[in-house]
C-alpha cells in the first residue's frame, strides 16, 4: 500500500491538534484494510477532516479538470481540482462560481462534502445546488458508482454535507454562472451598532446577490456590535479591473512563513485593527467598485494567515438560529464573548435564505448565521464555547459540525436530529474524528 507520511502538511486550519498523520493515495483504498478519509487542502478548522485512527486519503495528486463547456457553462473534473483553479480556467469565458465560500483553496471535492456556502445563501443556496452529478468510490461496492438527482439519489443526497463520509469523490460535473464581470459593485454600508443593522440587513438582502456584514465585536454601550454591511452584485461589463476576458487569480500578496511563540490575534491588537476598520469604511452609504478576490477571498491574499493565533491555534464557532429572536440572540452570543474576554478577529454576520439544500444532512438553514474565531487558550475556551452552544440550542439553532473541534454529542444531536440518515449511508470504512466522538457515541449510549 503506497503511503505518505506527513509532519505538520495534514493539519485542520484550526491547528488544535497537530499531529502526524498518515495518507495513502486515493487508489490503494481497495487495497486498505483500515479505517480511512478523504483528505481534501485542510482548510476545515476542525476534526472533521481527520481520521487519527486510521489513514487519510491523498485527493489532491493529478487532479484536473477535463472540460468546460462556454455555451452551457457545465464544467467537469476531479475532485481534487481547487476551486481558485477552477475561477483561473472559467473567469476569462465570462463565468463564475454559483456559490463560493471564503476561501478559495479549498476542493471541489471538500466544497461538496462541507456543501459550503456563501454570501449569496438567500439567493443561490449552498453548493450542491449548482452540482450536476458526481462519481462516488465505496469500499464495498465494486465498482464507481454514478449519483445525481435521478440516479443513486439518495446517496447523492448523503453525500452533499456528508463530511465526506459516504465514500470517496473523484470525479465532479457542475454547472458555474455567466456573468459580465466577475468584480463587484459594492454597496458598504457603516452601521453604529446592532440595532441600525436588523433595521436594514432585510430590504438589503432583497436588492442584492451578495451581502455580509463585518461586526466589531468588542465595542460597548451605544456602540455594541457596530460594524460595516458589504452588500453587491457583479458589475458590468467593462467596468471592473478584472473584467477582461484574460484576468486571472493573483497570488497571495503576503505570508506568515512560521508560527509565533505567542498568539497575535489578541484583545489589544484586535481593539487596534476594529478601530482602523470600522473608520476605513466612510459613514453612510458608499458605492464602489471592488476586485472579487477582495470580496469575496480577503484572507487569501494573507498566505498561513492561521498561524499568527499563535502554537495553540485557533477554534471557529459558527452558529445558526430563527429569523425570529435573531437580533436578539445575536446580542447573547456577543455578549457571551465579551463576558468571558474572549477577541473574535473574523466576526461575521450574514442571513441565510429559506432555500433547501439538496444535502440531507447540511449546516445552512433559514435564520442568521454568525461566525466567530478566538484563540486557543485551553479549558476556558472550551467552556466559553460551550456556553455559546447553549445559547444557540436555547433558540432553536445549530452548531456548524464542519468548522467544529470540540462539541459535544447533546449538542451535535441538537442541531441535526436527523444524523442517523447520514449515518446509514456511511461507508463502513470511513470515519472523522468528528463523527467518532458525537454520532459513534450517541450509537453507544443508545446501545447501552
Amino acid at each position: 500500500m503506497p503511503v505518505i507520511d506527513h509532519d505538520n502538511d495534514l493539519q485542520s486550519w484550526g491547528r488544535v491538534e497537530r499531529l502526524k498523520r498518515t495518507i495513502i493515495q486515493s487508489e490503494a483504498l481497495r487495497g486498505s484494510n483500515v479505517q480511512v478519509l478523504p483528505f481534501g487542502n485542510g482548510r476545515s478548522y476542525g476534526d472533521s477532516c481527520h481520521s487519527d485512527n486510521g489513514v487519510l486519503l491523498n485527493t489532491r495528486t493529478n487532479a484536473q479538470i477535463h472540460s468546460f463547456d462556454p455555451q452551457s457553462g457545465v464544467l467537469n473534473a476531479d475532485a481534487g481540482v481547487l476551486l481558485v483553479d477552477v475561477l483561473r480556467h472559467v473567469i476569462p469565458h465570462g463565468f463564475f462560481l454559483e456559490v463560493t465560500p471564503g476561501t478559495s483553496y479549498i476542493t471541489l471535492g471538500g466544497a461538496i462534502a462541507n456543501d459550503v456556502h456563501g454570501k449569496n445563501h438567500h439567493v443561490k443556496g449552498t453548493f450542491g445546488h449548482c452540482v450536476q452529478s458526481f462519481t462516488l468510490i465505496r469500499s464495498d461496492i465494486d465498482s464507481a458508482v454514478m449519483c445525481s438527482r435521478e440516479e443513486n439519489s439518495e446517496l447523492f443526497a448523503a453525500t452533499i454535507g456528508g463530511m465526506g463520509l459516504t465514500g470517496l469523490i473523484t470525479h465532479v460535473t457542475m454547472k458555474l454562472m455567466k456573468v459580465a464581470s466577475p468584480d463587484i459593485e459594492q454597496k458598504s454600508i457603516r452601521f453604529n451598532n446592532l440595532d441600525q443593522y436588523f433595521d436594514i440587513c432585510d430590504e438589503i438582502d432583497n436588492q442584492h446577490e451578495y451581502s455580509v456584514a463585518w461586526i466589531d465585536q468588542l465595542t460597548s454601550g451605544a456602540n455594541f456590535g457596530r460594524g460595516v454591511l458589504m452588500a453587491g452584485d457583479h458589475a458590468h461589463a467593462g467596468k471592473g479591473e478584472n473584467s477582461l476576458p484574460k484576468s486571472a487569480p493573483k497570488p497571495a500578496k503576503l505570508s506568515v512563513p512560521f508560527t509565533p511563540p505567542i498568539n497575535l490575534i489578541n484583545k489589544l491588537s484586535l481593539t487596534a485593527f476594529n478601530a482602523a476598520y470600522f473608520h476605513k469604511a466612510k459613514a453612510g452609504t458608499h458605492h464602489s467598485i471592488v476586485p472579487w478576490q477582495g470580496y469575496f477571498y480577503p484572507l487569501d491574499a494573507i498566505k498561513g494567515w492561521n498561524k499568527l493565533y499563535g502554537p495553540k491555534g485557533l477554534f471557529q464557532h459558527q452558529s445558526v438560529y430563527p429569523l425570529s429572536g435573531g437580533r436578539e440572540t445575536t446580542i447573547l452570543l456577543l455578549e457571551c464573548a465579551k463576558r468571558h474576554n474572549h477577541a473574535s478577529f473574523l466576526t461575521v454576520l450574514k442571513r441565510f435564505g429559506a432555500m433547501k439544500s439538496s444535502g440531507i444532512f447540511s449546516f445552512p438553514r433559514e435564520g442568521f448565521t454568525l461566525t466567530l474565531d478566538f484563540a486557543n487558550q485551553g479549558e476556558r475556551t472550551l467552556k466559553f464555547l460551550r456556553e455559546l452552544d447553549e445559547i444557540t440550542m436555547a433558540a432553536g439553532g445549530a452548531v456548524n459540525p464542519y468548522k467544529d473541534q470540540r462539541m459535544a454529542p447533546d449538542v451535535f444531536e441538537a442541531s441535526f436530529p436527523a444524523w442517523r440518515d447520514l449515518e446509514k449511508h456511511r461507508d463502513p470504512k470511513f470515519m472523522s474524528n468528528f463523527w467518532q466522538r458525537t454520532a459513534m457515541q450517541l450509537n453507544t449510549s443508545v446501545s447501552k
